[in-house]
């Protein structure tokens, strides 16, 4: 059966920027592997050409398969035979993915993630499973998704979409002016009898879930995540772990502007050109993570005595939208 690995890059040009990132980290880990990586792209010319000869490259026209987070939810008309395994263009794989598609084996849509009932997630839950008739149905972040390319998967996603069209009256609130795949997803799934496998931090991570302190080296596969335990201010209640080893990480949101990201992509486009390892690590600290991190601990230290004589700066608009 074939295994893909699968990820979208349209509209700005930061997302083909971050999607040949995870490229290359893929690239690294399965230099003899009979997985794929295949990419959807409505810009192709934003990608070195050394690094699309390594790939299977799909050219889509602007909107054709929609805007915001709507291509993900037609994952089941971007994929091809087999397996696939979509991982966000800000992601970066840390290791081999063959036990990933082994562990996902036999579901036709899945993801990471546990259920939800009640409270609040993109809208009232509870009020959603009465209106639906559903007693939960699965909470998980959209960094990762798998499907099996066949009758049920097309049908859980033209459930989603069909859902789409109803979003606001049925009380999910937008993410960034845009429909939020996820419970979308989610929804579909459940109505459809799909679950998603449990998470146990080995498959995904990401640094919103784990905000503590991080011990990342994509070239060697070290990957540490932390969720500082209770009573630190940073500690995310709402996740089940203090401490994970992701095969993919998930840099969402502002954390791909920040050295972690930047220094790991370094290190991967440095050691695929075949430069040594050593050096590529001394000059990535040397030269983005000292600096990014000297300028982050000068920011924190002056950060309040710049609020009480300036106030508070505009937040600036995301790169993303």
């Amino acid at each position: 059966i074939a295994k893909n690995v699968l990820t979208i890059a349209t509209g700005k040009k930061i997302y083909a920027d971050m999607a040949a990132n995870l490229a290359r980290s893929f690239l690294w880990w399965h230099p003899n592997s009979n997985v794929r990586f295949r990419l959807i792209t409505d810009q192709p010319q934003n990608f070195p050409p050394d690094l699309l000869q390594k790939l299977e490259l799909i050219t889509i026209k602007p909107g054709e398969h929609g805007h915001g987070f709507y291509p993900k939810i037609s994952l089941d008309l971007l994929a091809s035979e087999g397996q696939t395994l979509f991982i966000d263009s800000d992601s970066l794989i840390f290791g081999n993915l063959e036990t990933v598609f082994k562990k996902f084996e036999g579901h036709a849509v899945s993801v990471i993630g546990g259920y939800i009932s009640e409270g609040e997630w993109f809208g009232d839950v509870a009020a959603i499973c009465r209106r639906f008739n559903v007693a939960q149905y699965p909470k998980f972040n959209g960094g990762v998704y798998y499907l099996e390319k066949g009758a049920l998967a097309a049908e859980v996603y033209k459930t989603a979409r069909e859902l789409e069209k109803s979003y606001d009256e049925i009380g999910f609130v937008r993410f960034r002016n845009s429909a939020a795949d996820e419970v979308l997803m989610a929804l579909a799934m459940e109505l459809h009898q799909q679950k998603p496998l449990k998470d146990d931090g080995t498959i995904a991570g990401d640094l919103q879930s784990c905000p503590g302190k991080t011990d990342l080296n994509v070239v060697t596969g070290k990957r540490v995540l932390n969720n500082p335990p209770s009573p630190h201010p940073k500690h995310q209640a709402w996740y089940p772990f203090t401490r994970v080893s992701p095969l993919t990480v998930h840099f969402l949101g502002h954390y791909t502007q920040q050295f972690p990201y930047k220094r790991e992509a370094f290190r991967l486009k440095k050691v695929l050109q075949g430069k040594n390892k050593m050096l590529t690590h001394i000059v990535a600290k040397i030269w983005i993570e000292l600096p990014m991190t000297a300028a982050e601990t000068f920011k924190n230290l002056f950060r309040p005595l710049f609020r009480k004589l300036i106030g508070f700066r505009r937040i600036k608009p995301s790169d993303r939208i």
